[in-house]
């Protein structure tokens, strides 16, 4: 499937800082995803995971900073041109249209390069009816078989469950044919069966599509295990980067975490160790 994805880009942010009247959200965030990568981002509730997110995303403007995506200049860009040159994001709280079906919620992921003017969508003839018919068979021959989801794709996404609607939100993303998707929070709210599915898919996209995945996550044991990067956040700064190895280990992140500076209890966490 590579060689139909877009080719994978780099994303770059550069002293961001983003303040709320007083109080400040992020403060002089720099770190780099590498294409072709899997980046995490984590830290405690309210360390400034979402803030970052949506300032990438283009829905908050910071105060300062550069981000630069395949070595282009996005930080004045609104989110649909965003969107346009390969940027895709899920959300952390399921966005969908819950009475329209799983595959009309996927076909609204291909908005953004949609050809059709208003007077051909209007009448939907000619061009509006051929793009339609063309998005369709590449939903269902990419994303719907890719996800697993073909069994699905005429119900309606309120008669699904919780996981199920995760997935047609990270197949809408796709449809967008993302060169960077990010991901906030995949798995929040999963069972373990469903969690693994999930790291499944992700990890699919990395290495079948050649897709860049910035991921905001709690879950440590995921991000241990599929992250080639992680990023540490904590009262809107960057506290430590490095490999999962590294970061584990790590006693900023450690304290950040704990407070109490208990490595051992950190380190059960970070292995992804659950109670029963």
């Amino acid at each position: 499937m590579q060689d139909e994805a877009s080719s994978a880009a780099g994303l770059s942010i550069s002293h961001l800082s983003l303040s709320f009247g007083g109080l400040k959200a992020l403060t002089d965030v720099s770190f780099s995803v590498a294409p072709g990568s899997i980046t995490a981002v984590i830290g405690p509730n309210g360390a400034g995971k979402t803030s970052l997110f949506n300032c990438i995303s283009g829905f908050y403007r910071p105060s300062t900073g550069v981000i630069t995506c395949g070595g282009e200049d996005i930080s004045r860009l609104h989110p649909p041109e965003r969107a346009k040159i390969g940027l895709a994001r899920t959300f952390q709280n399921i966005a969908l249209f819950r009475g329209m079906t799983v595959l009309d919620n996927i076909k609204l992921g291909r908005h953004a390069h949609m050809r059709t003017n208003v007077f051909d969508a209007l009448w939907y003839f000619g061009r509006a009816r051929r793009e339609e018919l063309e998005l369709r068979a590449e939903v269902e021959r990419r994303v719907l078989d890719f996800l697993e989801m073909e069994h699905i794709r005429d119900q309606p996404v309120a008669s699904l469950s919780y996981g199920l609607r995760k997935r047609v939100e990270l197949a809408r993303a796709l449809a967008m044919k993302p060169r960077i998707l990010m991901l906030d929070e995949p798995v929040a709210g999963m069972n373990r069966e469903e969690t693994e599915d999930m790291a499944r898919f992700i990890l699919d996209v990395k290495e079948e599509w050649g897709v860049t995945i910035l991921m905001v996550e709690h879950d440590m044991g995921l991000v241990m295990d599929i992250s080639d990067h992680v990023v540490v956040l904590n009262f809107g700064q960057v506290i430590a980067a490095g490999k999962p190895a590294d970061i584990q280990s790590n006693p900023e992140v450690i304290t950040a975490y704990l407070g109490s500076g208990d490595v051992g209890d950190l380190s059960r966490r970070i292995a992804g160790e659950r109670a029963a």
